[in-house]
């Protein structure tokens, strides 16, 4: 199935908007240090979040899954109820609106995540002490990364999905001590003993 290029395109502008919008708000386009990597290793480095990959990246891809079955079980809804002509999306065209639901709530999250009031949470909450926010090339990385894990989603059985996802956590929660779980765990409640966990203690 191929998606509609105007959807595409609607990506792209989004993509444009928010990478507009983070610069505005003061976020580096990229690494203060003054070049570009394709990955950053370093969880406590001054180039984490600044650069394409890190350990991270695993995340947002997940992400990118978690929006693809969102957005399926949402089409599902609307299309058990009345359908009236030239509203309820179908086939490639469906599948192009909810590209772009994804790409728009990943953004939107971009946006948030980088607010002053989150940067402090972060460094509040978690072991991301140093934490000061994305580059915009990261944010922008960050969706490009959520769309892949979008497409896998499309692509694969979800088993297969779900047993990706699932190794991307384990890996990244054995390798730095975080993943997505822990990370939203510590921004809406965080523990002590999760803390003490993840900081060797």
């Amino acid at each position: 199935m191929v998606i509609n290029r105007n959807y595409i395109w609607m990506v792209a502008g989004l993509m444009l908007i928010t990478g507009i919008l983070l610069w505005s708000m003061g976020r580096p386009l990229i690494c203060n240090c003054g070049y570009v990597k394709l990955w950053e290793g370093g969880v406590n480095s001054p180039g984490n979040s600044q650069h394409i990959a890190d350990w991270y990246t695993p995340s947002h891809m997940i992400h990118g899954a978690i929006f693809y079955g969102l957005t399926h079980l949402l089409m599902r809804w609307k299309q058990a109820g009345p359908r009236p002509i030239g509203i309820v999306p179908h086939g490639n065209l469906a599948l192009g609106v909810r590209l772009v639901l994804a790409a728009a709530l990943e953004l939107a999250w971009e946006l948030v995540e980088n607010s002053p009031a989150v940067i402090d949470r972060y460094r509040q909450a978690t072991l991301a002490v140093g934490y000061s926010g994305d580059s915009v090339l990261n944010s922008m990385a960050d969706c490009g990364w959520m769309l892949l894990g979008f497409y896998a989603a499309y692509r694969l059985p979800w088993r297969w999905t779900l047993a990706i996802a699932v190794v991307f956590e384990l890996l990244t929660l054995w390798i730095i001590r975080d993943n997505l779980t822990l990370n939203i765990v510590m921004l809406l409640h965080p523990l002590d003993g999760i803390r003490d966990w993840q900081a060797g203690l």
